[in-house]
């Protein structure tokens, strides 16, 4: 079994290579990044707003360029089906994003049916009370999210694979930044399709 750092590599590279290809998808990841650090920032002062940037901001930017702009055919330069890709993907895929994400859209239908989120908070008053108890509710979402599929992992897989893509999970958001910087002003240049070795933020695959 590699060591902790040798398996972060190895996933990092396989969620770049297999799920990168499309510089819309890049330019979103890095502006996705940017709204999560701020939400990481905004934990140690308002954990409610960190929730509704993560969530709303920084959650959404990302998921659109998974769904919308990354290839879903067969991956000529990594000889991988799509399916195949998705079968062997350690987080969430699509398909389990899928069902993440439908639960937070019908999360504040909650809020609004349980205006105390049954006892644990005080019944909200008013549109900013609304948002601040959906913001508490999202915020839980996301703990629950990674704490389950953590522990999963360390059924299906092994602990250290869990602890691993913990890791690599909570550190994305400054380890994307790093690589897909660049990514608007390929756009711009008209590439929208990431060219193999063209730029220097494509880790080396001897980095796994």
């Amino acid at each position: 079994m590699p060591g902790f750092r040798e398996a972060l590599a190895e996933q990092r590279w396989d969620d770049h290579r297999y799920y990168h290809h499309s510089r819309i998808n890049q330019s979103l990841h890095a502006i996705s990044a940017l709204c999560f650090l701020c939400s990481y920032v905004l934990l140690f002062t308002s954990p409610a707003s960190a929730a509704l940037v993560g969530w709303a901001l920084a959650m959404v930017t990302r998921q659109v360029g998974h769904f919308f702009f990354e290839p879903k055919g067969y991956d000529e330069l990594n000889q991988a089906s799509f399916e195949h890709k998705e079968a062997i993907k350690v987080g969430y895929n699509l398909q389990r994003k899928q069902v993440l994400l439908s639960i937070w859209a019908l999360s504040p239908l909650v809020v609004y049916w349980a205006p105390s989120l049954f006892g644990s908070l005080p019944r909200y008053v008013g549109l900013r009370g609304f948002l601040h108890h959906v913001s508490v509710l999202w915020l839980a979402l996301g703990a629950a999210a990674l704490l389950f599929r953590t522990v999963q992992l360390f059924f299906v897989r092994d602990v250290q694979t869990g602890i691993v893509w913990l890791t690599k999970i909570l550190s994305d958001p400054f380890h994307d930044l790093m690589l897909y910087h660049r990514a608007p002003l390929a756009v711009l240049r008209g590439e929208l399709i990431a060219r193999p070795g063209a730029s220097a933020q494509v880790p080396a695959k001897n980095a796994r």
